[in-house]
């Protein structure tokens, strides 16, 4: 059992969880990510690493409430415990020998960029970091991200915080005024990540990309995070989370994962009619 030291709402959502895993918290690593339980009867779901201390040994997560499970997740108040917390488990960011990188985060995949904007910052590396959000409502982490940040801009789809437009928008603006990047990693919706990856592709600037959000069982066995990568199969669990973004079929990723979504708000549903009876 692993028990929940700090709850935190970090929008209307998106949550934040502090675990005591001190197993995980030794050995997790940036884009690493971990399978949980809510209950002994629960199904199993992959949520990314969002940060770690090896010293107190708990290891945080930060989830959006989409499906069944997330929302019974959200429902778990500090002081409780998680059936299961196994990991870390994936392939860690490689983000040694890099002087300057722009981290692009969308959405709730900020959660995940975070902790790479962070350990590149503690190498040494200049970190721009670049997150939009549909809204000022939506927007998370922004004192962590200007924590590690030599330059952080945040964009919002209506303008209603930091400057209106999309990622690839301030991204490009940073290009043209001469920043050159030895990388690019872009985290979020596969849709941000795709229009990303082709304008880096424009400007010849490698891009890495985390393909979480196409993930199901998070040990390969399922075959739901199956990728195409120039022109292969790839397992975003296990041969992953991160691939080179030039070379992801993003528009096949999209396809694939838009059929479970249906499925995700059916079981969530289900959940909140649970819960609303046990209220009464």
């Amino acid at each position: 059992m692993f028990k929940i030291l700090k709850r935190e709402e970090l929008n209307p959502t998106v949550t934040r969880l502090e675990i005591e895993a001190p197993l995980v918290a030794a050995k997790a690593l940036p884009g690493q990510f971990v399978i949980l339980r809510v209950d002994e009867k629960g199904e199993r779901i992959p949520l990314t690493v969002a940060d770690y201390d090896r010293e107190k040994g708990t290891v945080t997560i930060i989830f959006q409430i989409v499906g069944g499970t997330t929302e019974k997740l959200n429902h778990k108040k500090e002081g409780e415990f998680l059936e299961d917390f196994v990991g870390p488990l994936g392939r860690p960011s490689e983000l040694d020998g890099l002087k300057k990188v722009a981290v692009v985060g969308g959405g709730v995949g900020c959660a995940i960029a975070y902790p790479v904007a962070k350990k590149l910052a503690e190498n040494g590396t200049e970190v721009h970091s670049v997150v939009g959000f549909r809204n000022k409502e939506l927007v998370i982490l922004e004192k962590e991200f200007s924590s590690c940040s030599a330059k952080y801009v945040i964009m919002t789809d209506d303008g209603s915080y930091g400057e209106k437009g999309l990622v690839t928008d301030a991204l490009e603006k940073l290009i043209k005024s001469g920043e050159n990047y030895d990388e690019v990693i872009a985290i979020g919706p596969l849709v941000m990540m795709k229009f990303v990856s082709r304008l880096t592709e424009k400007y010849g600037i490698k891009t890495v990309v985390s393909m979480n959000p196409v993930m199901v069982d998070g040990t390969g066995m399922c075959g739901g995070c199956r990728i195409t990568v120039g022109g292969e199969t790839k397992f975003a669990c296990v041969d992953g989370p991160e691939f080179d973004g030039h070379k992801v079929d993003f528009d096949e990723a999209i396809k694939s994962s838009a059929k479970f979504r249906s499925d995700e708000i059916g079981h969530r549903e289900k959940v909140c009619n649970l819960f609303r009876q046990e209220v009464k």
